[in-house]
């Protein structure tokens, strides 16, 4: 016969196994829920690595694999990559006909982010299309879409906004934390953004020599009067190019020359002897050696005031 009080001890002790186990599913389910919360990001160059890790913070894990020594804009992944890509929860690409071989493999469509799809109106095509190398990676052509979209740091922010809404639709509870880390990041850029049209307007007819046909968005966001070459910073220029030089400089008579990297001290000095002087505005298209994207483009500001300030 059970009495009163061997009834309440078992309903004491039924009751306190039910809250131990609630403690231990809610414990497990805080615990696994935060993991679902982390997104892998996988991005094919590092301005969208970086604005990925700015806006999402602890809650994303972003993947860039392209090596430190390649143009990503040209590199080709192997399948162990193209694997990782394709299981990641977004794919950031940059638009443009930027790394082109996103549409030879097959990556879920419901996972990619054309980061510059909203202003895909604004691309830049350029009447000639130039076949060159870049050291080992062998010959490619620049062809007639330019894509270094995020040169113009306006267009910058519109790429990371994009980010941010590809995120919050993978994370509705996270939505008002990536708009947030977005606008710290978007007032950044423009605050960047602005000092360059003020040092700009100093002397915006200025004639200016770039050694790449990377700036086409640079150069129209902050009115650049510039001529494109194909000179390699890493590579000593061949007597063609020299000539090629000297014919530009008859219409168009530059006394500065804009590089993606430090270019060999022979090519400054040669410049200099055309009364030329080198600065460098590094694109940040890959992980820079030391600092971060912003880091790089502050300097490539300083160095860039050295020209209009000279």
């Amino acid at each position: 016969m059970i009495t009163k009080r061997s009834f309440l001890i078992q309903q004491s002790r039924v009751y306190s196994w039910l809250i131990i186990t609630a403690i231990f599913i809610l414990i497990f389910s805080v615990r696994h829920g935060s993991a679902a919360e982390i997104l892998t990001v996988y991005a094919v160059n590092y301005p969208l690595k970086y604005f990925a890790e700015r806006i999402g913070g602890d809650h994303v894990k972003v993947e860039f694999p392209a090596p430190a020594d390649v143009d990503p804009a040209h590199w080709n992944p192997d399948l162990e990559n193209i694997s990782a890509y394709q299981k990641a929860d977004l794919i950031l690409i940059n638009g443009a006909g930027y790394a082109k071989w996103v549409n030879k493999v097959s990556l879920p469509r419901s996972k990619m982010v054309n980061t510059s799809r909203q202003f895909k109106d604004q691309y830049i095509t350029s009447k000639e299309v130039m076949t060159h190398s870049h050291g080992g990676e062998g010959k490619h052509a620049h062809e007639s879409l330019a894509f270094t979209t995020w040169l113009d740091l306006e267009l910058a922010a519109r790429q990371a906004e994009a980010i941010a809404a590809a995120m919050g639709r993978k994370q509705p509870a996270l939505q008002k934390t990536f708009q947030a880390n977005h606008a710290s990041l978007a007032k950044e850029l423009k605050a960047l953004d602005q000092k360059i049209q003020a040092i700009v307007s100093k002397n915006p007819s200025m004639p200016l020599i770039v050694s790449h046909p990377v700036y086409d968005y640079f150069a129209r966001r902050y009115r650049l009067n510039i001529v494109s070459v194909h000179w390699e910073p890493d590579e000593a220029p061949g007597d063609e190019q020299w000539l090629e030089l000297k014919k530009i400089l008859k219409h168009h008579p530059a006394k500065w020359m804009i590089w993606e990297g430090d270019p060999l001290k022979a090519t400054i000095e040669k410049l200099k002897g055309l009364q030329i002087n080198s600065i460098v505005f590094n694109p940040c298209g890959n992980v820079p050696a030391e600092g971060d994207f912003l880091t790089v483009m502050r300097q490539n500001i300083e160095n860039l005031k050295m020209a209009f300030d000279y």
